[in-house]
């Protein structure tokens, strides 16, 4: 089990589930070609997803494309369930940032058969989490920006005024369907410019001037 850290110091919970949306960007979801959705595209991704950012990545051989999904994860600190925004905003222990890893090509042929995601989602080690920060220090959900470079190009620039789900609304809109524990993590979804990884990329993740994580692609 992954226990993440909390300012610095590991909370007092493992990682329990973690609640994903997809299409949360318009300007992602066109660069793949996907329709914008009225309602959030929910999914899951088991514990055993969850592990530490700043350690190599180890991506799937023979599985096809892997491609990056830089996301603001959110930490979850009560139960919540039915939630209103404001609830949620009481809950919520801390923000980090999370890379939802996707084989890309499984899930497009998924897709195309109507199938559920979750090979190409939920595989082991496909939530790689960054430490996190208090959520005391946010002042405003709708103003955070994070940023991913790989081999020390910008490719994914985020921020939460573009979301078309905003973070508290989003959790409450989740807690009606999946009770939130303690320990779970909500990822936010991705911006635009998403893409492969290859063994040797080398990936910096930063959150405004909180968090700052490196990290590097390896083979299984």
């Amino acid at each position: 089990m992954f226990t993440p850290l909390l300012d610095n110091q590991h909370f007092e919970y493992s990682v329990g589930k973690i609640l994903c949306i997809g299409r949360n960007y318009a300007a992602h979801a066109a660069e793949l070609n996907n329709p914008v959705p009225d309602t959030p595209v929910l999914f899951l991704k088991p514990s055993d997803a969850a592990c530490d950012l700043r350690q190599p990545i180890v991506i799937p051989e023979n599985k096809g494309s892997v491609h990056h999904e830089l996301e603001l994860a959110i930490l979850i600190g009560r139960r919540l369930t039915h939630a209103t925004p404001e609830q949620v905003q009481a809950a919520v222990a801390g923000v980090g940032l999370g890379l939802d890893l996707t084989l890309r090509d499984i899930q497009s042929e998924l897709k195309d058969k109507g199938l559920p995601w979750e090979r190409a989602k939920a595989f082991d080690g496909s939530c790689p989490l960054s430490p996190f920060v208090s959520a005391s220090r946010v002042e405003d959900w709708q103003a955070l920006s994070f940023t991913l470079e790989r081999n020390g190009v910008v490719q994914q620039v985020g921020h939460t005024s573009d979301m078309l789900h905003p973070i508290l609304d989003l959790i409450a809109h989740m807690s009606a369907s999946f009770t939130l524990n303690p320990g779970d993590v909500v990822m936010t979804g991705t911006p635009k410019g998403v893409g492969p990884l290859v063994v040797g990329d080398t990936l910096e993740a930063t959150l405004g001037n909180w968090l700052a994580c490196r990290t590097r692609v390896v083979a299984v």
